[in-house]
């Protein structure tokens, strides 16, 4: 792996772990944070630079998700914040 390829992996492996720690369930956190360590464990022996490169795109793809989730208040936890449930009316409005 050249030294910027390997730089570019660090700094994304870095970037992953801390937005992961940034969710609020711990369940989630604990979660995110040991299938990043197991995915870049599992790789770490890649030599092939075209699949590293894949491996990197996927990975900028999953640290988006996790961005997003973060951001997003209740997207993490499968629960629809008050201002994303739709208003039904009142039975009881004519």
């Amino acid at each position: 792996m050249a030294a910027s390829s390997r730089a570019q992996v660090l700094d994304l492996y870095r970037a992953m772990l801390r937005e992961s720690k940034r969710f609020s369930a711990y369940n989630y956190r604990t979660y995110a944070v040991r299938r990043i360590r197991d995915a870049f464990r599992e790789n770490k022996n890649v030599k092939d630079p075209v699949e590293i490169q894949t491996l990197v795109n996927k990975a900028k793809r999953d640290l988006g998700i996790i961005r997003r989730q973060v951001a997003e208040p209740g997207t993490a936890t499968g629960r629809k914040s008050k201002s994303s449930q739709s208003l039904k009316p009142c039975p009881t409005w004519p």
